[in-house]
């Protein structure tokens, strides 16, 4: 196998129940967590709306 063409180096740490913080490693960072029908399908009404983290996949992908 190759060597790798680029490797991140970022982290995620959990704030508070499903409330995430990401942190990459030009000193971006970014909160997620639960969001609309989710958080009321699983009765998480407690927490904070924050885009999922795959709602970050997407807008990356559509850039």
């Amino acid at each position: 196998m190759s060597d790798p063409l680029y490797i991140t180096r970022s982290r995620v740490e959990k704030v508070d129940g499903l409330h995430r913080r990401g942190h990459l490693e030009d000193g971006t960072t970014m909160d997620f967590g639960v969001h609309g029908p989710i958080k009321a399908h699983y009765g998480l009404d407690a927490q904070p709306d924050l885009p999922l983290p795959v709602d970050y996949l997407v807008a990356a992908a559509s850039a």
